[in-house]
């Protein structure tokens, strides 16, 4: 059975854990390290997973999923480098950090595989997208798939795409909250009490993402069906486009990506 640590148990890290074992992966086979004492002892009793420092992840995992944060990143490559097993695989889930920072300080060979996730993870319903390094082939991202799937969708993606990515779906969720927050505003506005907005606007987004992913209809035609002529429903999408929403999200969207090749720059050859 392929042993795993996870290295860095914040919400990501912790979401990771809980997903692999519910996806039926033994307490035994997993392993993780976490900075704070206390919090490694809750992480102990609650899943039932060892706690160890990274000299022993690196010596023991098959494979380090890497969720720690990306400022600390440098300390713990130095650590791995003179540590990690040769046939070890490294999943990066750190945001903006390219496959071949840890080429560079890593042994040579050691195959690595970036992973954009989202926060949905914590709900088992992450989209990550996932790409190989110089390293590592076929073998190693069907086992990263494997992996993320016990908490929400995989998509294979060039590495040079992964900031787009990372606009679209890693930063993604907030777009949504963003909308739905405005959506409770107005609903309170309106005179409706907040929870009951809130319950209206929740399940109409939880609906409306269902009919996209199980009608594989394109949105237009599925938006085209909730307006009638001459109705409700047009005359708030007319508001919309007269406010310019659709280019005010090209525009958010575009920024993200830009920030992401920024945040990502100083680590690249």
């Amino acid at each position: 059975m392929t042993t795993i640590a996870v290295l860095g148990t914040g919400k990501i890290g912790e979401a990771l854990l809980s997903g692999l074992l519910d996806a039926g992966r033994s307490p035994d086979d997993l392993m993780f390290t976490e900075r704070y004492p206390d919090r490694a002892a809750e992480l102990e009793q609650t899943y039932r997973v060892r706690a160890v420092d990274t000299a022993t992840a690196a010596g023991k995992a098959d494979v380090l999923i890497v969720a720690v944060k990306p400022q600390d990143i440098d300390p713990l490559l130095a650590e791995l480098a003179g540590l990690i097993r040769p046939n070890a695989l490294v999943v990066s889930l750190c945001a903006g950090l390219p496959t071949a920072l840890y080429e560079r300080r890593l042994p040579d060979g050691v195959p690595v595989v970036r992973v954009m996730p989202n926060t949905p993870m914590l709900v088992g319903e992450a989209m990550s997208a996932i790409s190989a390094g110089r390293f590592a082939d076929d073998a190693h991202l069907q086992l990263t798939e494997a992996l993320l799937g016990s908490v929400g969708k995989v998509v294979r993606v060039p590495e040079s795409q992964q900031d787009a990515v990372t606009a679209l779906s890693g930063s993604g969720p907030a777009y949504f909250f963003y909308l739905v927050e405005a959506m409770i505003d107005a609903g309170i506005m309106l005179g409706l009490p907040r929870p009951m907005v809130t319950e209206l606007i929740t399940q109409s987004a939880v609906g409306a993402a269902r009919m996209l992913r199980e009608t594989g209809e394109h949105p237009v035609l599925l938006r085209e069906a909730v307006t009638s002529p001459g109705g409700t429903t047009i005359m708030a999408i007319r508001e919309l486009e007269r406010h310019g929403v659709r280019a005010a999200l090209l525009a958010a969207i575009e920024a993200a990506r830009d920030r992401s090749i920024e945040l990502g720059a100083a680590h690249r050859d």
